[in-house]
């Protein structure tokens, strides 16, 4: 069934005043939906960017991997997250975004083995849903195939976006095949932030684990942004331990307030489909080593230092032994870079005046394989 002109000019509009905003990924078939979108003024309110990563090679730089199927939900739903990711990086952080993939197979110029189908996907803030329809082979040409799947694409927006709209399945005949499923998943960022739990696991798919075994080897940070130095350190120290390496933020600091939802997803953003993130609520490299026994955490000389300063503690220097102490005692350890100071000095591991009792707990990178004179904080002033 097709809808009026006059109700899909009016489903268009009220796509574009629904507050939210949209990246769309498209391969295979569909892509007149964003002729549709953007024929209806108003469209800036909506569309961020469409991407149409057509070919092979496109698809695979577009995920940053090589899907096993092109048209499959799957890919689909790798699509709507990596738009989205890529999409975060352009909006403010308090953005309620959506991400839609679509991957087609449609009539072509030789005769297809399998089905005609579409795959459609979206993710926003609440999770991810995806749909299937099979469409009857013979029964359209190319031009009716690729109408269908672009109505349905638009039709699939709306219900990412809160709009109220028919199923796609209502473009299709009572004997083609449709199905939908939501995946309501429970927000384990807001549980989280909330202190409900003190560890998420995100996977660079966006998958969210609870109980994910500890990392051999992380890089914590604030990551803000992230840059250069961050992925050539993440990258030596991977060569030095042969051993892979996640990052990891904490959610609540020693020295400042709590980071909020909007900013941890937004930070979140700048791994998906690269690294692995731990999320946590351990300021102290102490709390850290609670829930990662055995990992080697990668830090810089700097920070080297405050660890084995009595001022950090209090001033208290038996608190310090004690926290030194039960770091060694959790297998934990540290792989040191080299800093550059405030006042533009070359800081090492050698220079830091570490108890001869935890000496082992510290290797260091030699500058020769690792120096970065770049900062998160330079990064940000210079945006100013």
């Amino acid at each position: 069934m097709r809808p009026s002109d006059a109700a899909w000019h009016q489903l268009i509009s009220t796509l574009h005043a629904s507050g939210r905003k949209a990246a769309l990924a498209i391969t295979g078939g569909g892509s007149g939906a964003i002729d549709e979108l953007l024929r209806i003024p108003g469209g800036s309110r909506l569309l961020i960017e469409a991407q149409v990563p057509y070919d092979a090679a496109a698809l695979a730089m577009f995920l940053g991997f090589a899907p096993a199927q092109a048209s499959s939900v799957d890919t689909a739903i790798a699509m709507a997250r990596t738009v989205r990711a890529r999409a975060a990086k352009l909006v403010p952080a308090d953005t309620d975004l959506v991400g839609l993939g679509a991957t087609a197979a449609l009539v072509s110029d030789r005769p297809r083995k399998g089905e005609h189908r579409f795959h459609l996907a979206f993710a926003n803030s609440a999770g991810t849903a995806h749909c299937t329809g099979v469409l009857a082979k013979g029964r359209r040409d190319r031009a009716a195939e690729e109408d269908l799947v672009s109505r349905a694409i638009v039709l699939w927006l709306a219900h990412a976006c809160g709009v109220a709209a028919p199923s796609p399945r209502s473009l299709l005949d009572t004997d083609e095949h449709f199905e939908e499923t939501v995946i309501a998943t429970v927000d384990a960022i807001d549980r989280l932030v909330a202190g409900e739990l003190d560890r998420v696991t995100a996977q660079p798919d966006g998958q969210m684990m609870l109980s994910a075994p500890p990392p051999p080897l992380l890089l914590p940070g604030s990551f803000n942004p992230v840059h250069a130095g961050h992925v050539s350190l993440a990258r030596v120290a991977e060569e030095l331990t042969q051993q892979p390496v996640a990052f990891e933020i904490s959610v609540t600091n020693v020295d400042t307030p709590p980071v909020a939802e909007t900013t941890v997803r937004h930070r979140l953003a700048q791994f998906a489909w690269k690294s692995p993130v731990e999320l946590t609520r351990a300021p102290t490299f102490l709390e850290k080593s609670r829930l990662f026994p055995g990992t080697t955490f990668v830090i810089g000389a700097d920070t080297a230092e405050r660890l084995v300063a009595p001022k950090y503690y209090g001033d208290d220097e038996l608190r310090m032994h004690a926290a030194l102490e039960e770091i060694a005692n959790a297998g934990a350890s540290f792989l040191v870079a080299v800093r550059i100071d405030a006042a533009a000095r070359v800081r090492t591991l050698s220079e830091i005046p570490v108890p001869r009792r935890y000496v082992d707990l510290f290797s260091e990178i030699p500058e020769h394989r690792f120096r970065s004179d770049t900062s998160s904080s330079e990064i940000r002033a210079r945006r100013v």
